[in-house]
């Protein structure tokens, strides 16, 4: 866009004679004859520089020149005053009220655009720069704000991480998945753990023992809880427990809490070696059921924890209370899952007997798991 000229003066021939060299240069020109109308213009349609006579009736150029330069949105638009006095007495008064350059009567065309041009740029210049400070100044609001999301993000994702494993916690923040804190109803595979001789251990062991084993536990079976993308539920103690298949559906749910728990095991039998050396007999039972359970968010404003709740959670708590020292128990319907699944090269399963459990009027089948050698 080709910039914009106002040209002001009392004498229509010189107005006429500048706006007609000027856009025959390719400017776009507007008038006024007046200091009054030069303001009341300039409110309208700020120009990018004006031609400003000096000797006019009402507010001469000078005022003109104050009354723009008191004018925030002003403040570096280009003023040229035209005069026919005395420049070198005009240059001085001119400067004190704000002009950039002089013009003397008769003007020159050359002289003319030489100014004009050199102050366009000056003006093109501060204008790039004015532009790029308002860039720069949003970029670093739009910043700010997605530092803030980021910490906020980073937030969640750390809370949502207490039961979920990093990529479902992200896939949830992410949208990939449904609001799990919201109640629903789901089949789930639950696994419960905890630890035989513990009671006996805490009895005679220094509270600082208790917290270096316990804390060695933990951190060994929450690796494999996040390494097959379990849900932690809740640990307290001794005791685990994770289910699978919720919030994240998974096809293979049964499967992948055996393959856990058996890894479970297996890492036990190297922890309970090393506990022994130290005179701890400590070993671990699992219990593993499946069925339908209500899941979502348990607790209050502040302290909210995610939970599980049917009779599938307690049939595994009683299977693991029932499990000796590295044994794995499973419900009738974890088995039938694990045949119509038929994973082979890993474990086989042997039938239990039935078992009186707490809360259950009837025996339960059980079936236990025998990790293949």
């Amino acid at each position: 866009m080709s910039a914009h000229i106002l040209v002001v003066d009392d004498v229509e021939k010189n107005v006429r004679l500048l706006a007609d060299v000027l856009t025959a240069r390719g400017y776009r020109t507007s008038t006024a004859a007046s200091g009054e109308e030069a303001l009341a213009r300039i409110a309208a349609d700020l120009p990018d520089l004006v031609l400003l006579d000096v000797m006019m009736p009402g507010m001469n150029g000078y005022d003109v020149c104050r009354a723009i330069r008191a004018d925030p949105a002003c403040a570096v638009l280009p003023v040229v005053l035209v005069t026919a006095l005395d420049p070198e007495h005009e240059r001085v008064k001119g400067l004190e009220a704000g002009a950039d350059d002089f013009l003397s009567k008769p003007i020159h065309q050359a002289e003319l655009m030489a100014r004009v041009r050199s102050l366009l740029r000056v003006k093109a210049l501060y204008d790039e720069v004015q532009r790029q400070r308002a860039e720069l100044q949003a970029w670093n609001l739009t910043l700010e704000q997605r530092v803030a999301d980021a910490v906020e993000q980073l937030e969640r994702v750390g809370q949502l991480k207490r039961f979920f494993s990093p990529q479902l916690a992200q896939a949830i923040l992410a949208g990939g998945a449904d609001d799990p804190l919201k109640s629903h109803r789901r089949e789930i595979t639950v696994v419960f753990l905890d630890l035989r001789g513990f009671t006996a251990f805490t009895e005679t062991a220094d509270p600082e023992e208790v917290m270096a084993v316990l804390g060695q536990y933990h951190a060994a079976m929450g690796r494999l809880v996040l390494a097959h993308e379990g849900t932690l539920e809740r640990f307290s103690g001794d005791g685990m427990m994770i289910f699978f298949n919720d919030p994240q559906p998974v096809p293979d749910a049964p499967v992948r809490a055996v393959r856990m728990a058996v890894r479970m095991q297996e890492e036990m039998r190297h922890l309970s070696g090393q506990w022994l050396r130290r005179g701890y007999d400590l070993h671990m039972g699992i219990g593993i059921a499946q069925g339908f359970a209500t899941i979502g968010s348990i607790g209050f404003e502040g302290r909210i924890d995610y939970g599980a709740i049917g009779t599938v959670t307690n049939l595994a708590a009683r299977l693991c209370g029932e499990a000796e020292g590295g044994e794995i128990l499973l419900s009738q319907r974890v088995q039938a899952a694990l045949q119509e699944a038929r994973p082979e090269g890993e474990w086989s399963t042997q039938q239990a007997g039935e078992l009186a459990l707490k809360g259950f009027q009837r025996k339960v089948p059980v079936w236990r798991v025998v990790p293949d050698s």
